[in-house]
C-alpha cells in the first residue's frame, strides 16, 4: 500500500511537497476507512481538489513519471518537466520518493536526478520501522558504484553476483539500479536481496494510473461470463438507460475501419509477435480505444476472432455500439474494472475522476467502490472538481486534500485536516466560499470600451 509520496522540482512543484496516507489518530469518522498494518494505520482514499492549473494534474503525473522511470528509464520528455518557474531549476535536482508496503515491510524508495539531462544524481532504498528507524538497503551517489548494506549477509554465490552487477554499473548515470536489478536476474526464495525484486514488482504491477486522455485500458472482464453478470448487474444502477451489455463477432475489417491505421497496425504486430513467440499460441487481448471496445482471440494458427460489445437499452427494438453511448457512458467502461479488480494491494491514480460524470453519478460509483473493496488493500486516490462529495459522510477530512499555487506559480499540497472542522460543517459550501484556498481566484474585467 502506498504509505507517503515526495516530489521536488517537477512540473509545478519547486519546493519538496508530500502527500501521506498515514491516517489522523483523532478522526473517529470512517473508521473502515483505515487497513492496519504492524501498527501504521493507512487510509485507502484520497481525494484532491484545486483550481484549474493548479498543479492537480502534475500530481497525477508524478505516478505516472515514477512507475515509467522505474521500469522503463527516465523518459525523453522528462528533460522538460523540472519546475520552469526558475531559471535555475533547469540544472537543479529533482527528487522523488514513495513510501510503500509489501506485505507487512515498508519500504522508502527514491532517486534524484538532472532532469534536463535525463542524469541520475542519486538513488535509495531504506526498510522503515515502526519505532521511527530505518535501515539503509542500498544506495548510490550519481555515477558511483551502488553500495549494498554491511548488515546485509548473503551466500558466497549472492555476494560475488552483486559484486559483479555493482561493478559493471559503476560509472552509469542514465538509468536506475533497482530497474537494472530486475532486468533478467533471479532471486531464490530465501535470498537476502528480494527486496530489488519486491519492491519493483510493487511498483511495476500495483499502480494503476488512469488519465482523461489514457487511451487504451486492459477489460477483459467483459469477456468472463461470471464478471459479464456484474458488469450488467452495476450497469442497471447507473441509469444510463443500458439493460444489457452483449459480445458480437466482428470481422477484421470491420475493426480496421474502426481505428487510426496506426493504431490498428500497432495491434496486429503484435498479435503476429505473440503467435511466432508461441509454438501452439492461445492468448486474448481485450483493449479499449475512445469509441472502440473489442477482443482479439487466437486459438493455434487459426485467424484471429474478434469480438466487441453492444449494449441494449430500455424498451429499444435495435442494438447500440460503443461508439454510438455518451461521453459520460464510455467514462464508465473505462473505469468499470476498478469495481471489478479482485487483486489484493492495487493503488489507483485517477486523474480527474468525475469527467463527463453527473455529480450523483461520481457519487454512487464511489459508494460501490468503497463497498466491493471494503475488507481489501485497495486504494484510491484522485483528482477532482466535484465539490458535492466534499462531505464528511463520504469522507474523512484527513482523505481530502488541496493543491494550490503560489505567487511564484509554484503548487502545495495540504490537508483539509489541518483546518480542524466540526463534523457538521458543510465542507462543500466552506470550500466553494474560499476558506480553504485552492479555488480560481478572477481578476476583474470591464466590457466597456476606454474613451
Amino acid at each position: 500500500m502506498l504509505v507517503k509520496v515526495s516530489v521536488e522540482n517537477f512540473k509545478s512543484f519547486d519546493k519538496a511537497a508530500e502527500l501521506t496516507m498515514i491516517s489522523s489518530n483523532k478522526i473517529r469518522t470512517n473508521a473502515n476507512h483505515r487497513l492496519k498494518i504492524k501498527s501504521t494505520q493507512l487510509l485507502k482514499y484520497a481525494v484532491v481538489y484545486g483550481a484549474n492549473a493548479s498543479g492537480k494534474t502534475n500530481l497525477a503525473l508524478f505516478f505516472k513519471f515514477f512507475k515509467d522511470s522505474v521500469c522503463n528509464g527516465i523518459p525523453i520528455e522528462a528533460t522538460q518537466m523540472f519546475c520552469k518557474n526558475r531559471q535555475e531549476n533547469k540544472e537543479r535536482e529533482s527528487s522523488f520518493e514513495i513510501q510503500i508496503t509489501v506485505g507487512d515491510k515498508f519500504y522508502a524508495y527514491g532517486f534524484s536526478a538532472v532532469l534536463s539531462r535525463r542524469k541520475v544524481t542519486g538513488e535509495w532504498l531504506y526498510e522503515l520501522y515502526q519505532n521511527g528507524s530505518a535501515k539503509c538497503l542500498f544506495e548510490r551517489e550519481g555515477s558511483k558504484r551502488p553500495v549494498l548494506n554491511d548488515g546485509i549477509t548473503l551466500t558466497n554465490t549472492e555476494k560475488n553476483k552483486f559484486e559483479t552487477y555493482a561493478d559493471d554499473f559503476e560509472g552509469n548515470e542514465t538509468s536506475l539500479f533497482l530497474t537494472e536489478m530486475n532486468r533478467g536476474k533471479k532471486y531464490s526464495t530465501r535470498s537476502k536481496l528480494l527486496f530489488f525484486r519486491d519492491v519493483y514488482d510493487w511498483i511495476q504491477n500495483h499502480i494503476s494510473i488512469i488519465t482523461p486522455d489514457t487511451p487504451l485500458i486492459d477489460l477483459e472482464y467483459y469477456y468472463d461470463d461470471n464478471s459479464l453478470k456484474l458488469i450488467n448487474k452495476l450497469i442497471k444502477t447507473f441509469d444510463t438507460g443500458i439493460s444489457q451489455v452483449k459480445i458480437e463477432e466482428i470481422t477484421l475489417d470491420e475493426l480496421s475501419n474502426a481505428l487510426p491505421k496506426s493504431v490498428f497496425d500497432k495491434m496486429m504486430q503484435h498479435v503476429k509477435n505473440r503467435m511466432e513467440e508461441q509454438e501452439e499460441p492461445s492468448f486474448r487481448m481485450t483493449m479499449r480505444s475512445k469509441e472502440t471496445f473489442f477482443n482479439i482471440e487466437v486459438e493455434g494458427h487459426s485467424e484471429p476472432k474478434v469480438t466487441t460489445i453492444r449494449l441494449h437499452h430500455n424498451k429499444s427494438f435495435y442494438e447500440f455500439g460503443f461508439d454510438e453511448e455518451s461521453d459520460g457512458t464510455r467514462r464508465l467502461f473505462d473505469l468499470m474494472d476498478m469495481l471489478l479488480n479482485k487483486r489484493e494491494d492495487v493503488l489507483y491514480v485517477v486523474d480527474e475522476l468525475e469527467r463527463s460524470l453527473h455529480p450523483k453519478l461520481t457519487e454512487r460509483f464511489l459508494q460501490l467502490f468503497m463497498q466491493l473493496h471494503d475488507e481489501q488493500r485497495m486504494q484510491l486516490l484522485f483528482t477532482t472538481h466535484e465539490s458535492s462529495i466534499m462531505d464528511q459522510a463520504i469522507f474523512r477530512r484527513d482523505e481530502i486534500w488541496f493543491v494550490e499555487r503560489n505567487a511564484e506559480n509554484a503548487s502545495s499540497i495540504y490537508s483539509l485536516d489541518r483546518f480542524k472542522e466540526r463534523y457538521d460543517k458543510v465542507l462543500s459550501k466552506a470550500y466553494l466560499e474560499g476558506r480553504y484556498g485552492a479555488i480560481p481566484v478572477f481578476s476583474t474585467f470591464d466590457f466597456r470600451e476606454e474613451e
